[in-house]
């Protein structure tokens, strides 16, 4: 009868994901044992404009206060799916806000992130109402006409 091979085990790696959605827009924060590298849809964030690049880094900066150096030893990979420009990268921004409390688990640093903006880490559930029937939009009648 063949032998069985053994199993080879390997040390788990630690990974930890979080979610951060904005309208119609879905982010998946992935944060692990890293060097710092921080990526939007595998995009640095180097090639954002400005504007959104800072409000990307914003989790970061403020992470950065609390933290120090313990931020150069983690990688956070972003995927975001749906949604328009602007709500993918408050989605993000979510995402990334979550990540990190999760991962260091510090009271501080989740009431840094509350103090500064609730939105880091509080989800905006305001959607798109409905269309309704009959009507032209989800608030507006239809004109009415006279003749």
């Amino acid at each position: 009868m063949p032998r069985k091979p053994k199993e080879i085990k390997l040390p788990k790696k630690k990974v930890i994901t979080a979610l951060g959605k904005r309208k119609t827009a879905v982010a998946k924060a992935t944060i692990t044992d890293g060097n710092g590298k921080f990526t939007v849809n595998k995009r640095p964030l180097q090639l954002f404009n400005h504007f959104h690049s800072l409000t990307l880094r914003e989790p970061l900066i403020l992470a950065k206060e609390v933290l120090g150096d313990q931020l150069e030893n983690v990688s956070i990979a972003v995927v975001v799916t749906g949604g328009g420009a602007e709500s993918q990268i408050e989605a993000a921004r979510l995402a990334i806000a979550r990540s990190l409390v999760a991962w260091f688990k510090l009271a501080e640093l989740k009431s840094k992130f509350l103090k500064y903006d609730r939105m880091l880490l509080v989800a905006d559930t305001r959607r798109k109402e409905a269309r309704k029937w009959g009507d032209s939009k989800a608030r507006a009648a239809r004109q009415k006409s006279y003749r």
